[in-house]
């Protein structure tokens, strides 16, 4: 178990779908500015690691640690609130999708504004703007529970403080990264439980709701319905939905 998720029980199939995409990449790098050295907390397998600077990773979950590649960045078995450095030991502090799992919130990003000389990057989703796609109408639930998890925008850039910058991120059609609105434009990637199963959300919700949600899409792609009714969102390249990338400089 790491923070609210049990990755050894559900995180099985979760390097495989979730490839950092490298378009989010570069969105990241610009926030990122010229740091030469990142510290990556709450580093997961590795999604997102720049290649072309030095970084240091931080997880705290043995699972997700054994699925780092090969020559990926170091690892330290370490929490978001305890981070083993010393004060300004990095030039950036980076955490991508993870924020939500931190039991202490404020103090894990007080040890990242602490161990960074320059910019601390979040990237988030804003429980504000979760509901704006196809998904609210057929599973609720899930919406709900994701919307409850995240934390508020203000409330991470009180948190961190000093000059903070708020960005949506644009999510590409055939985004890599399996999280929920990288599939704003293929329904179909919902019926593969390997998707549900790398996307933590689905994880609060009960079996019952996870497959009344796949039994319903899977009828209403068979029948037609959910094209009659959602099928717009397959002509979008894009979407500017809830990701956000949070930049706070000291």
């Amino acid at each position: 178990m790491t923070g609210d998720f049990d990755y050894q029980g559900y995180g099985g199939r979760y390097a495989r779908i979730r490839r950092g995409d490298p378009r989010i990449a570069a969105q990241l790098a610009r926030a990122l500015g010229p740091a030469r050295s990142v510290v990556n907390v709450g580093a997961g397998t590795g999604s997102y690691e720049p290649a072309d600077r030095l970084v240091v990773a931080v997880e705290p979950s043995g699972d997700m640690r054994s699925r780092r590649a090969p020559g990926a960045a170091p690892v330290v078995a370490a929490v978001a609130d305890a981070l083993p450095f010393p004060d300004k030991a990095f030039d950036a502090a980076l955490s991508v999708l993870s924020v939500h799992h931190w039991p202490d919130l404020e103090a894990g990003l007080a040890q990242m504004r602490r161990v960074a000389r320059g910019p601390v990057v979040i990237l988030t989703f804003d429980p504000e703007f979760l509901a704006g796609w196809w998904l609210a109408d057929l599973c609720p639930a899930v919406i709900a529970v994701e919307a409850r998890r995240y934390p508020a925008i203000d409330r991470i850039a009180a948190a961190l403080g000093g000059s903070v910058s708020v960005t949506p991120v644009v999510v590409p059609a055939d985004c890599t990264d399996g999280f929920s609105e990288a599939f704003f434009a293929r329904p179909e990637a919902f019926l593969d439980p390997a998707v549900l199963d790398a996307q933590s959300a689905w994880g609060f919700v009960t079996a019952g709701e996870r497959q009344r949600f796949q039994a319903q899409l899977a009828a209403m792609l068979a029948d037609g319905s959910w094209d009659r009714a959602h099928g717009h969102w397959r002509t979008r390249a894009a979407f500017v939905g809830a990701v956000r990338i949070i930049t706070a400089q000291p």
